[in-house]
């Protein structure tokens, strides 16, 4: 379990308390089976979900006939990784051409998340280019052009201020002109003019559908995960103004508030494409949820 094995974060801690509640236990009990229930509550996962996970986990038990107490931390990672795991869903789509509109409050990470995705397709052999339709915050552009060149792609952006549509418009015709595999295009990241944003989100929608009716699409919400419950009722507004396909879960590393990923996953059904882990280029890693679950209980 490499991806977290340097990383205390949430991982680290759950362990550790899983790991005291199991110790010196000659048996699975009720106390055994509360005192687990209250650690994933106060791991920032969602009381629904908690519930639906220690529902799973003893019939889990039963089925699987465990009795030690030291066989928990395996069964309690197969039942996470279960709720999290939605296939294929979790995955970046694969068709060509491709147009991904991230979205996301600002300061959550989505533009160094556009640059990370961006690096890894170009890594992969694909053309990318990058649509700065984010044109209410100041030099978001500007930002995102910055980032561009260190990766290596071009940027189409208009002046601060201009309609995001005309932006993502012009930056269709352009990646059609030179045959790109995926544009990614940026958008404003405000959630409380939610009517503003959910027009502006339908009309960049409209465009795409009329103007590159052949591109596959993703609408991937940006969420950082040091935020923890606010990211929670992000998602949950933000699932209500756009289709989302899945979730960029941002600073991972060293957070305690890892739980949010399996309430997201499991509450909104979710799924979770890409979790950071790093502020490095490489650190924006494909989720894998028996992975993701199983560094929960690696230490």
């Amino acid at each position: 379990m490499a991806l977290f094995k340097e990383k205390k974060g949430f991982f680290g801690k759950l362990s550790e308390r899983i790991g005291d509640a199991i110790m010196g236990r000659p048996e699975i009990d009720e106390d055994l089976m509360d005192e687990l229930e209250e650690i994933l509550i106060t791991s920032d996962i969602g009381m629904d979900t908690t519930m639906k996970i220690m529902e799973n986990l003893r019939a889990y038990i039963k089925e699987n006939y465990i009795t030690k107490p030291e066989n928990i931390k395996e069964a309690l990672a197969k039942v996470i990784a279960q709720l999290m795991d939605k296939g294929e869903r979790n995955k970046l789509c694969a068709d060509t051409p491709l147009v991904i509109l991230m979205i996301g409050i600002n300061g959550g990470g989505k533009t160094t998340s556009i640059a990370k995705i961006g690096h890894k397709l170009r890594s992969e052999g694909k053309t990318v280019l990058l649509g700065a339709a984010d044109t209410f915050r100041a030099a978001a552009g500007e930002q995102l052009e910055i980032w561009g060149q260190r990766i290596g792609v071009n940027t189409v952006r208009h002046q601060e201020g201009a309609d995001p549509s005309a932006v993502i418009f012009d930056a269709i015709q352009s990646a059609k002109a030179k045959g790109m595999d995926v544009l990614i295009c940026d958008t404003a990241g405000r959630l409380q003019t939610k009517k503003n944003l959910m027009n502006e989100l339908e009309k960049m929608n409209k465009v795409i559908s009329r103007e590159f009716p052949e591109a596959a699409r993703e609408t991937l919400l940006v969420l950082d995960a040091t935020t923890g419950k606010n990211a929670v009722s992000q998602a949950q507004e933000f699932n209500e103004v756009a289709e989302i396909t899945g979730v960029v879960l941002t600073k991972l590393d060293g957070t305690a508030k890892g739980g949010i990923a399996i309430t997201i996953a499991d509450e909104f059904d979710l799924p979770i494409k890409y979790i950071g882990v790093g502020e490095g280029m490489e650190d924006l890693k494909e989720f894998d949820p028996l992975e993701f679950a199983g560094g929960i209980f690696s230490e």
